[in-house]
């Protein structure tokens, strides 16, 4: 039987990964733009500068924290129209010197969809496989570059399993190729929407050329994103209509979003390392009690060290449990979780009307089975001892109910 719903619900949250709440002090620095300086930033008097000078601000600031200048900072509605701009504006942009493009079969699908709209206009794809835990090889883009490569797009971290990529060394390889073949290609393209609150986003570390980043994973408002365009590189502009954002994103600036966004990029830099200790000993003491009180599971993607020897940090975002339960199907398990209050996610939030098992679990060598049957856990900076406690009062005895049903 399973477990009495009770009078009062406890909500816990465990899908960050999906969307986060937004920050008490990015919602103040939001508000003025509401309602004061509600002006449209490209107009000449005084209310409209004000909003203008909002907006430059805030764009000088993502800039300085991600070690870059302000003319490389584009801001858009989010990490889809980001990824949009940076491959099809970068393949456009420059199919005279190649139509070759190469990327990862675990991406998100922002960036699958428009390599394969970019296939139907007769540009090559090269979709590079990553081993169990998700990680690309190195060696095996070296391999892929070509004469005609003119972008190499391969996520910071996936959203679904937390592999966290080598993107600074597919860059050495990358400035390494060019200067072997003396040219400007391939562009590196990072969609590093998941990165933000655990991991380096200084672009020059990282050898990036474009770089994709969402409001809405970072605590801050949904609606807006910012794509990271190093000086230099061509993108073939994505809408047509004024000359807002250097050209490329015509459409009058969303001065209250873009406010958050960068408020929200600022908090979470600062209380960055403090968050993660935290989150990693909760993802910890999560995973030690599914462990010894859940039979017959296993983990999906890297695997997570002891404490005493940790160094997993650089391979798995420390919020991120993808779990595959035997015998129990993912989408009944979130929707029983739900009913006692518990958020989870079965796979990725933006493919949640699609019947088809992961692509991201299927791509790391998983069978439909196991990808039917696996749940992310995702850990935020709210999430608390009494939430996972309070998770593990009904998980393993829903998980013993639903099994008996298959």
């Amino acid at each position: 039987m399973f477990p009495k719903i009770p009078q009062k619900k406890k909500f816990v949250y465990l899908d960050h990964a999906a969307a986060t709440a937004m920050d008490a002090d990015v919602l103040k620095a939001m508000k003025p733009y509401f309602f004061d300086c509600f002006a449209n930033p490209s107009s000449l008097y005084s209310l409209g500068v004000t909003a203008k000078d909002a907006v430059e601000k805030s764009r000088a600031l993502v800039a300085h924290i991600l070690g870059a200048q302000p003319d490389t900072i584009l801001f858009t509605s989010g990490g889809t129209e980001s990824n949009n701009l940076a491959i099809v504006g970068s393949a456009m942009a420059h199919q005279k010197s190649g139509k070759h493009i190469i990327t990862t079969r675990i991406e998100h699908d922002s960036v699958l969809r428009p390599m394969q709209n970019l296939e139907k206009q007769g540009f090559k794809v090269t979709y590079l496989d990553v081993g169990e835990q998700g990680r690309v090889s190195v060696d095996e883009v070296k391999k892929a570059l070509r004469k005609d490569t003119i972008l190499v797009s391969v996520m910071y971290a996936n959203n679904e399993i937390g592999t966290v990529e080598p993107i600074a060394e597919i860059g050495r390889e990358i400035l390494k190729w060019r200067k072997k073949n003396k040219t400007n290609f391939p562009y590196l393209h990072s969609d590093a929407a998941q990165a933000p609150n655990y991991l380096d986003l200084q672009v020059e570390k990282l050898h990036v050329d474009l770089m994709t980043l969402n409001g809405s994973k970072i605590y801050g408002p949904k609606g807006v994103g910012m794509l990271y365009k190093r000086r230099g590189v061509s993108l073939w502009a994505q809408s047509s209509g004024g000359r807002q954002e250097f050209g490329l994103r015509a459409g009058t600036e969303n001065v209250a979003g873009i406010v958050g966004f960068a408020k929200a990029l600022e908090t979470v830099t600062k209380t960055k390392e403090r968050n993660n200790r935290e989150i990693v000993k909760l993802r910890d003491y999560f995973l030690n009690k599914i462990q010894t009180q859940i039979p017959d599971f296993e983990l999906n993607g890297p695997e997570i060290a002891a404490s005493s020897t940790r160094s997993d940090s650089m391979f798995r975002l420390p919020s991120n449990l993808n779990i595959y339960f035997k015998n129990v199907e993912s989408e009944a398990l979130v929707l029983y979780l739900d009913s006692y209050g518990i958020s989870a996610s079965s796979g990725s939030a933006c493919s949640t009307d699609s019947n088809l098992p992961s692509h991201v679990l299927k791509a790391v060598g998983h069978s439909d089975e196991r990808a039917d049957s696996s749940i992310r856990f995702t850990l935020g900076k709210s999430t608390t001892k009494q939430d996972i406690d309070y998770v593990m009062k009904y998980l393993p005895k829903v998980i013993q109910e639903l099994r008996k049903t298959n």
